[in-house]
């Protein structure tokens, strides 16, 4: 008579395990609450039953067990490890106590067992309330992760940098709990390794070691992993050694386990830990690939009670799983699907989304719109197939509605929350937050004063001509521009957009932008000492298309090290904002600022061939020393309102700059400028160009790259208008009598 064995959920990721036991000759009962779950259809006895009813599943497994008796109850890849204890327990089967499958899959009862027998993890608290999440925020060390205590797939979990984060970050967490209930721990630095298990008779065998690939901050998405791990040997058994620690402090003493272990300066810690098999397809399809070991016939084996088979491996290639991860919208059509299929090195491609689904940014790993499992000699051939692969697979995906400006708004303030408003006018007005965030500093004054400087000047229409098709196009370091206008440096996506966008998301979103409507974007460096890298990786990609603007760091080795870096990714120029001595998100970070004199800055200066920026100029005295020093050009700015309250508005220290230096530097200026009469103003009184942050910023995050570029599309027909008006054919022809100051 065929044994029958018990498997809690259906899904895509229970498959592997439905089909091996199968395969073993056993009869498989499959509980799932969706009746139409993958494997509801492969089982010999399919239940409706939800994997997280407990009680449910006791009961279902007590009645089948009186016509068919079960000799065996487990699951992989989802944190059903309490339902097959508690059945297990009723049906006196192989498997650990319930109170032990609680606390593996409770992270605050896990964390408590920890802190208990000294198991290496982050410190942590949990939280009930916006008050209690508060009162963490005073007690842990930030970066802290807030998640749900109750689930899994990185659903509801966030990174938060600071306070300004928190309640945003609380109410997102809190909607992902089934109970409510949540824990905040502070966030540990390093890469990460998945680790599986096999434990038999409380004998622990270490099988599959991946590095994971975690991405998309302030959420944890994991892209990917990589088998077998780059690690030294030394390193991984150190993580081996913090998980059976944490193995033995969560009592587990039969079945599997499977362990997320951070490879923290101070030496490995435990992410999580989980009475079961990996999902992420790692103890399925990688592992197996990667050793030649069946990892699912040996899990099923043990939850009859048999000892596992060989579990050594006996081949050796790498495997790799990646995310497919495509462009926000509705699918129209996927093609390419067979022929990616024939691929060299491609072992399997799991889609989970199919024509008519909508498709979202991702902030959890449910929501991802697939996964490919590739194999290689190395790792670098694995990778290659997986890109062929990639690049292969076509995902047409139909816009939710015309772009717009009012539809990018409408996209930006729902992903910035209330970080910013993405108010109908820009100008300081009602920001939601000072610095870090997206409005100016003290009482905002000097942001609503760059908008107030602007207003004092009001245009002279010029109406009898011939001007109907202004030319806009403009000469920018020997480039033609389709229009005057870049886009300012902007860093900090995480600390002053609230995770609205991934940093290098957007750097990318703001280049790409910028290239299609024939401009160009300065990208930031940000407090953060490797920040500035990202900037970079996205002008490297790009062609060098992009200017990154560095802080004014106290060595000057430290700025040396960024500019050799910038002239290696190919950027067109380099800058610095010297009015960064004293900004807030600095002093948060620990890094050391301060003013340049002479001879400071033509050490900076001569020490790149490439042309060199000083952002920050406000009065004439600095713009005169900023063409003895050598500066290709200066931009006057005061930073967006952003160092410090009650300063003077761009507009009113242009004039007096452009009359002292015009002839010897280019002269660029920003602050406050948002429609096309507003550039003009600008052009009329001198600059060469003007930069934009916050409106660029807001279109990033509403739709990437085509935000950007539909917003300067949008400026650049703005100007059109303006030109028209006032009988400009072409940038040149824009003079001082066309505006009057009131």
């Amino acid at each position: 008579m065929k044994k029958t064995i018990m498997i809690i959920g259906g899904g895509l990721l229970q498959m592997p395990a439905i089909l091996t036991a199968k395969k073993m000759g056993l009869q498989v009962i499959v509980t799932d609450y969706n009746s139409n779950a993958l494997g509801m259809k492969d089982a010999d006895i399919p239940i409706v039953m939800s994997t997280r009813d407990i009680e449910g599943s006791v009961r279902v497994a007590k009645a089948q067990n009186e016509l068919t008796p079960i000799s065996g109850v487990l699951t992989v890849g989802t944190d059903a490890s309490m339902a097959v204890a508690a059945v297990a327990n009723a049906l006196n089967l192989p498997g650990i106590k319930f109170e032990d499958a609680e606390a593996a899959t409770n992270k605050i009862k896990m964390r408590m067992r920890f802190k208990e027998h000294g198991v290496p993890s982050p410190n942590f608290l949990p939280v009930w309330s916006l008050a209690d999440a508060k009162k963490a925020g005073k007690i842990l060390k930030f970066p802290i992760v807030i998640k749900p205590s109750d689930n899994m797939g990185a659903r509801g979990v966030m990174r938060v940098d600071n306070f300004n984060q928190l309640s945003d970050a609380f109410k997102f967490s809190k909607g992902a709990s089934p109970s409510g209930e949540l824990i905040m721990e502070e966030f540990m630095e390093g890469p990460e390794l998945s680790i599986d298990a096999i434990i038999y008779n409380n004998e622990i065998t270490f099988t599959g070691i991946a590095d994971r690939i975690i991405e998309y901050p302030p959420f944890f998405i994991e892209t990917g992993h990589n088998m077998p791990s780059s690690l030294s040997r030394e390193i991984q058994e150190s993580a081996c050694h913090v998980m059976k620690l944490g193995i033995r402090a969560l009592g587990l003493d039969i079945g599997a386990a499977k362990g997320d272990i951070k490879i923290t300066r101070d030496g490995p810690m435990i992410g999580e830990l989980a009475a079961r098999l990996s999902g992420g397809f790692m103890s399925a399809y990688t592992y197996p690939f990667s050793s030649g070991v069946d990892l699912m016939k040996a899990a099923i084996e043990v939850a009859l009670g048999q000892e596992p088979g060989n579990l050594e491996p006996v081949i050796s290639q790498y495997s790799i799983e990646r995310a497919i991860i495509t462009k926000p919208g509705i699918v129209k059509k996927i093609t390419g699907l067979e022929e990616a299929l024939k691929i060299p090195g491609i072992k399997e491609i799991f889609l989970n989304v199919r024509p008519g689904d909508k498709v979202i940014q991702p902030r959890s790993n449910v929501e991802k719109a697939g996964h490919i499992i590739a194999i290689g000699k190395t790792l670098e051939d694995a990778v290659r197939s997986y890109e062929q692969c990639r690049d292969i697979i076509k995902f047409d995906m139909i816009e939710e509605s015309e772009i717009s400006m009012e539809t990018i708004h409408i996209a930006a303030k729902e992903k910035f929350k209330k970080i910013c408003y993405v108010c109908k006018i820009c100008d300081g007005r009602d920001c939601p937050t000072g610095v870090p965030g997206m409005g100016g500093t003290g009482t905002g004054e000097s942001f609503r004063r760059n908008i107030a400087s602007l207003k004092k000047f009001k245009i002279n229409t010029r109406l009898i001509h011939d001007v109907t098709q202004p030319d806009t196009t403009t000469l920018f370091m020997d480039q033609k521009l389709s229009l005057p206008v870049l886009a300012a440096p902007i860093t900090g996506t995480v600390t002053n957009m609230g995770g609205a966008i991934d940093e290098l998301d957007y750097n990318r979103a703001v280049i790409a932008g910028c290239i299609k409507s024939g401009s160009i974007a300065f990208v930031g460096d940000g407090a953060t000492p490797d920040k500035y890298k990202i900037g970079l990786q996205a002008i490297s990609e790009y062609g060098g298309k992009g200017i990154p603007i560095f802080k004014p760091r106290s060595d000057n080795k430290d700025i040396i090290m960024r500019i050799q870096a910038a002239e290696k990714a190919g950027a067109m120029a380099v800058g610095m904002d010297i009015d960064a001595v004293v900004f807030k998100t600095m002093a948060m970070k620990n890094q050391s600022v301060g003013p340049k004199s002479f001879s400071q800055l033509k050490e900076l200066i001569s020490s790149t061939k490439l042309p060199f920026f000083l952002k920050g100029i406000m009065n004439v005295r600095d713009a005169a020393a900023a063409v003895e020093v050598g500066a290709y050009g200066i931009i006057v700015s005061n930073h967006g309102g952003r160092v410090l309250d009650e300063m003077m508005g761009s507009m009113d220290v242009l004039d007096e700059i452009v009359r002292e230096v015009k002839k010897h530097l280019m002269i660029i200026v920003d602050g406050g400028f948002r429609e096309g009469v507003d550039i003009l103003k600008a052009l009329a009184m001198g600059a060469t160009a003007v930069l934009i942050g916050r409106p660029v910023a807001i279109a990033a995050v509403g739709m990437g790259a085509e935000g950007v570029s539909y917003y300067l599309n949008h400026l650049k027909k703005d100007i059109e208008k303006a030109m028209i008006l006032t009988g400009c054919q072409t940038i040149s022809d824009i003079s001082a009598d066309i505006i009057k100051p009131i």
